[in-house]
């Protein structure tokens, strides 16, 4: 058996998921947890059996149906026909990689023990995770509060039988999933239904996917735009530190010094120039990125904050002795660092697309569109053409979602957070901005052997040499598409 990661009441961080992902661990709970669990889940049903008080969601209807009573025979029945009812999710399929995330972080929420399910339910959950099971879910459904009802619906139909499954490359009907384990369909306690389909692990998931690989590309953004840099016979001077003191951004600063490494040891970079300055896709790189970062890690702080919370209602305290109705699965905090994330994400790709487009550009000595019989031949043309397209896309898609509310449930949910568009926005933009580096390291890679025999810094000649085994240098025209791709995967292979 490979590593375990017990569920617990410990922070997680960003890059403990990662080596959960990345190192496949299996989870577990904790004792702790699992005690935790068990205590809430007596407490809510002593509290039921003792009190005959209404208590939203667990004894009443939902929603705008608060008002309704439910007799202690229907209790199970209701949190059934919740989970079925609120199965209204369209559009395309969540990619099974967010799948798995939301399985992980709807399992730590329920885990802090405030949320009244039972064990079993928990683990069912962690079965369905260690044996690489995922739900059917679809992208469009959520309004970003109340929860991320449909989508988490759907999450969770399979543990009742119903939904389907992707399992080992096929999609099932859950049922089917659960006989070959010899598993019983899980019955649902009161309460149980609620604290599955209330809370954020939609749009968390998706913010944590992005965050990993946005942490990546706004580094490999600095590394791609430097072979670009020194490809321009751009200067080194707006890189000084004495500069960045002066506006001490954190960001800024951290780019600053970057560059300073990545082209440490060039002979390009220190040869005289003709020039006295740079375009601002290249000057300005330390104050663009540096943003972008500061940006990164705002979003970082949200989602962290997040995914170590309980987001689902009412919540309960056992120790306290107190059940209370409230607002924590209002996804407001994550929706807004979502839209933010996504412009700051943008301009990384916008900035880069300059780049490229002063690379082909003919000027430094550099022959027009990066080939050495332009006419004859088309070169890297229109492999701006491609980034200019997806950066403008990226541009229409940070239209911000959280300025939109749209009332819902008899206007019981009168302002909703709309996350969960700005998630699904985020995902296409930060795998825009993946396509938009990569055109640009395809165009910066070809441009620096021009420059030869001069060379470059130790760290971007070992870059470009790591490259090249993937995607030859241009002589003559070829289809270009197959190098993107070999670009996306190079990058997706490099440790930032």
């Amino acid at each position: 058996m490979g590593h375990v990661h017990y569920i617990s009441s410990e922070y997680l961080s960003l890059e403990t998921i990662e080596t959960i992902i990345n190192e496949k661990y299996t989870l577990a709970l904790s004792e702790d947890a699992e005690q935790r669990i068990t205590n809430c889940y007596n407490y809510l049903h002593q509290k039921i059996k003792d009190a005959d008080r209404s208590i939203y969601g667990i004894n009443t209807g939902f929603g705008s149906l608060y008002s309704k009573k439910i007799s202690p025979a229907d209790l199970e029945q209701l949190q059934r026909n919740l989970m079925m009812s609120h199965a209204c999710g369209t559009g395309p399929e969540v990619p099974a990689g967010v799948v798995k995330l939301m399985l992980l972080l709807k399992i730590q929420s329920l885990a802090y023990g405030h949320s009244g399910v039972q064990l079993q339910t928990v683990k069912r959950l962690i079965d369905f995770y260690n044996r690489d099971i995922y739900p059917v879910v679809f992208q469009q459904g959520s309004l970003g509060a109340s929860g991320d009802l449909a989508p988490l619906a759907h999450l969770c139909l399979p543990m009742i039988g119903m939904g389907e499954v992707h399992f080992q490359g096929y999609k099932l009907a859950s049922e089917h999933v659960l006989e070959m384990f010899s598993w019983e369909p899980i019955a649902l306690k009161a309460k149980e239904g609620l604290a599955l389909l209330n809370g954020t692990q939609f749009m968390a998931a998706y913010g944590v996917y992005v965050l990993l690989m946005a942490k990546r590309l706004s580094q490999q953004a600095d590394m791609v735009g430097a072979l670009s840099l020194d490809a321009f016979d751009g200067r080194i001077e707006p890189f000084n530190e004495l500069i960045h003191r002066i506006r001490p951004h954190k960001g800024q600063l951290e780019t600053a010094a970057n560059f300073r490494e990545l082209l440490n040891g060039s002979e390009l970079i220190i040869r005289e120039k003709q020039h006295v300055q740079d375009p601002y896709s290249f000057r300005c790189i330390p104050q663009v990125h540096g943003a972008s970062k500061d940006a990164i890690a705002y979003a970082e702080q949200v989602f962290l904050t997040e995914i170590n919370s309980v987001t689902d209602n009412p919540n309960i305290f056992p120790e306290e002795d107190e059940i209370i109705s409230g607002g924590n699965f209002h996804g407001q905090p994550l929706a807004l660092a979502m839209d933010f994330m996504a412009i700051a994400l943008a301009e990384l790709g916008s900035i880069s697309e300059r780049r490229t487009y002063q690379l082909i550009s003919g000027q430094r000595g550099l022959p027009a569109f990066l080939v050495a019989e332009p006419g004859l031949n088309s070169g890297f043309m229109i492999s701006q053409y491609t980034a200019a397209s997806i950066v403008s896309q990226s541009k229409q898609l940070c239209t911000p979602a959280s300025i939109d509310s749209i009332p819902s449930s008899h206007n019981q949910e009168d302002h909703v957070s709309m996350g969960a568009n700005a998630a699904t926005k985020l995902y296409q933009v930060v795998h825009n901005l993946e396509r938009v580096l990569a055109i640009e390291l395809l165009n910066a890679a070809q441009a620096i052997e021009f420059r030869k025999p001069e060379k470059t810094s130790p760290v971007l000649e070992k870059l470009v040499e790591d490259y090249r085994i993937s995607v030859p240098f241009v002589s003559t025209d070829r289809i270009l598409h197959n190098d993107i791709i070999k670009s996306i995967d190079f990058l997706r292979r490099q440790k930032a």
